[in-house]
């Protein structure tokens, strides 16, 4: 590489990331205190609604509800983390939750609460098999804590076929 195209390439980068972290003043952290923002959580219930399609229940009420109930468990769950895990886990829910974030990391042109649960899981497969490894990563770490977040619950065992833990 060629020590201008180096430099122009150094300071595209500065740019970018003054202007990103300008911008990331303004920008509403995903997580606070341990508690989802608004705009989280129906990035959260989106994404569930997608991984977990088949397994939830599959009338609207139960199925809203279900979700619903998931949410405080991901924010217990959260809450277990260390701290600069829970820090990188509010970065990457607020950029989600960004309409650039949303399309440059997801792939997703609508948003979380208007986007189909096909559009969702075509942006989900899109970042799961991506040949960038952060995109992979965010799709990993999603289905990860989702996953989690879901199936600590008794209720929802039966659904997957476990009978529960075995007492001895």
């Amino acid at each position: 590489m060629k020590r201008r195209t180096l430099l122009k390439l150094g300071g595209v980068s500065a740019a970018i990331l003054l202007v990103a972290g300008l911008g990331a003043g303004l920008v509403e952290p995903g997580l606070r205190q341990g508690r989802l923002s608004a705009g989280a959580r129906q990035m959260l219930a989106s994404v569930a609604r997608a991984m977990l399609n088949g397994t939830l229940p599959p009338e609207p009420k139960a199925r809203d509800a279900a979700l619903e109930a998931m949410l405080p468990r991901f924010e217990t769950l959260v809450k277990g983390l260390p701290v600069h895990v829970q820090a990188e886990l509010s970065q990457l829910v607020s950029l989600l939750c960004l309409g650039a974030g949303r399309r440059l990391l997801a792939g997703l042109a609508p948003d979380w609460p208007d986007a189909s649960v096909a559009q969702v899981q075509q942006a989900l497969q899109s970042m799961r098999f991506s040949r960038l490894a952060p995109r992979q990563q965010i799709y990993h770490g999603l289905h990860d804590i989702v996953g989690a977040s879901y199936f600590s619950d008794a209720s929802t065992w039966e659904a997957m076929g476990y009978p529960g833990p075995v007492y001895i």
